[in-house]
């Protein structure tokens, strides 16, 4: 270690010409091939289109309704691409892919300045051949682009802090701007979290006035009332109630999907994330614990370190505690504790940099293929766009078009263009109808139940397979089906595996009504 640590900490052209190329490979390559998919993706997609359409840049709208799910930066980000790309599959996974390329350069300056060009790189190779990061760098959805923002913040912060170099405060400041624009609050309060816990182990809490002169908060102020002054001054408390009140609060407070809720979900997540690399750095972190705990039982003394593995650990074990804290949770908000993981764990492996490459290597293979095998089957069955492809020509003008099952298919809507009303029963309808700071506030679909179908003309409903029986048992008329959607090879096959059924699986049905109900 301490022969790679003397090494001399210049970027190297040929690390640059690598990452980039894994770059391509990973993170654009066959991005156009996977649809758009629900439920969260095709929120994004569809805000952006309807943006994109009216020709206003600064209000979120959805299905007609204004929807203030997130900050602006992302949708930016999706009107930008649609503007020159054209709205379609490559456009809206081309910004996470380029922020995810970006996060990976950011990783290997980081780790190099920290350390050497040795370790740097293998970080960012490390992080590019991550599961968790690999996904995201596909996902149309706003955390790569946060975790960019939020990354920039707190390494500006640390080379100020560690060279005496205060002015570089006002990059970190402008960063955590970007990232409330993206993300919301959480983009200036948990990297300055990381900060103050590092400052307190580092026993410098006064250096906190040095970080919050002025002009660092009125960049900050600046940047983020682009956005936020011009929605709270259009759109008054409706926007406040819904942005902070559902979106920042609720969401903290009140798990989404209390399933998720359990202590060990980010022990897991990290683990799984982190594959391949995982695999070889859980017994060894096992072993490092159990030697830790023998020295300090014969010599009293806690493990000891320097001030770049502080703020590596805190970074990185912050988000992750944060977040387990928080009553909902997702797979992807741990991902900002990646980078800082990479960059420590990189050290394990330059000494053994044969068996390092190999792996980096075998993951730059094996990725591509899990997504043309995996990925693809995955994204098909999780989105709407076959069911659009057979509905098109079934629909003229006067067309009433309705959609019944667990989940309402926003990607169904993005691919036909169609108003698609939510068909449910009255019952259900009363527990899932919006009403204010509650988790059905987000269900801002056109709605309608059974007894309030047109009399008269034609329908067209596309119904999930589970739901056959609800749907014709409350749907008057006379109904044909005219065609199956059938799940993708990859989910019957699993379910062929696990129940050992050998069926057709059917993943849902379009039915037709051309008149009147009368049976």
């Amino acid at each position: 270690m301490d022969k790679v640590l003397t090494e001399k900490r210049l970027i190297n052209g040929t690390h640059v010409i690598i990452l980039s190329a894994v770059s391509l490979i990973l993170f654009f390559g066959g991005s156009w091939l996977l649809p758009i998919t629900d439920p969260t993706e095709c929120c994004y997609t569809l805000t952006a289109k309807e943006m994109l359409s009216v020709g206003d840049w600064l209000s979120p709208r959805i299905y007609g309704d204004f929807w203030f799910d997130k900050p602006i930066m992302f949708y930016w980000e999706l009107l930008v691409a649609y503007t020159i790309f054209g709205i379609n599959e490559f456009a809206s996974r081309f910004f996470p892919a380029f922020f995810a390329t970006v996060g990976l350069f950011i990783t290997y300056f980081f780790g190099t300045k920290l350390y050497n060009n040795k370790i740097g790189f293998a970080a960012a190779l490390m992080l590019a051949t991550t599961l968790e990061y690999w996904y995201l760098s596909h996902a149309i959805i706003t955390d790569m682009t946060l975790m960019v923002a939020f990354s920039i913040t707190l390494i500006s912060f640390f080379f100020g802090y560690r060279e005496g170099k205060p002015n570089l405060y006002m990059i970190s400041f402008a960063a955590s701007g970007v990232a409330v624009l993206t993300k919301g609050p959480i983009g200036f309060f948990l990297p300055g979290l990381i900060i103050l816990i590092f400052l307190l182990w580092q026993g410098d809490l006064k250096h906190l006035l040095k970080l919050f002169h002025p002009k660092n908060f009125l960049i900050l102020l600046a940047i983020v009332s682009l956005w936020y002054l011009p929605m709270i001054f259009l759109h008054g408390q409706n926007f406040v109630d819904n942005f902070l009140g559902v979106h920042n609060f609720l969401r903290a407070t009140v798990s989404e999907y209390p399933k998720t809720d359990v202590w060990y979900y980010y022990t897991l997540i990290s683990v799984v994330g982190f594959l391949p690399w995982s695999l070889p750095l859980i017994p060894a972190a096992v072993m490092k614990l159990f030697h830790r705990v023998e020295l300090f039982i014969e010599e009293g003394h806690l493990p000891t370190f320097d001030m770049h593995e502080k703020f590596l650990i805190v970074w990185a074990l912050t988000v992750v505690i944060f977040f387990q804290m928080c009553a909902t949770k997702y797979v992807t908000y741990t991902l900002p504790a990646m980078m800082p993981a990479a960059i420590f764990i990189a050290r394990y492996f330059v000494n053994r940099w044969k068996i390092f490459i190999r792996a980096a290597i075998g993951a730059v293979i094996i990725f591509p293929l899990l997504l043309i095998f995996v990925a693809l089957p995955l994204t098909e069955d999780n989105s709407g766009r076959r069911e659009a492809e057979m509905i098109l020509p079934l629909v003229d003008k006067d067309t009433c078009v309705v959609s019944h099952g667990k989940e309402y298919s926003g990607s169904l809507v993005h691919y036909s263009g169609l108003k698609i009303f939510r068909l449910e029963t009255a019952e259900n309808f009363k527990k899932i109808r919006p009403q204010n700071l509650s988790w059905t506030s987000k269900n801002v679909m056109p709605f309608m139940t059974f007894d309030e179908m047109p009399i008269n003309g034609k329908i067209v409903a596309v119904v999930s397979a589970p739901f056959e029986k609800s749907f014709l048992d409350n749907a008057s008329g006379l109904w044909t089906c005219i065609g199956e959607v059938d799940k993708g090879a990859l989910e019957s096959w699993a379910e062929k595996f696990f129940y050992g059924r050998d069926k057709q699986f059917i993943k849902s049905k379009i039915y037709v009504r051309n008149s009147s109900p009368n049976k």
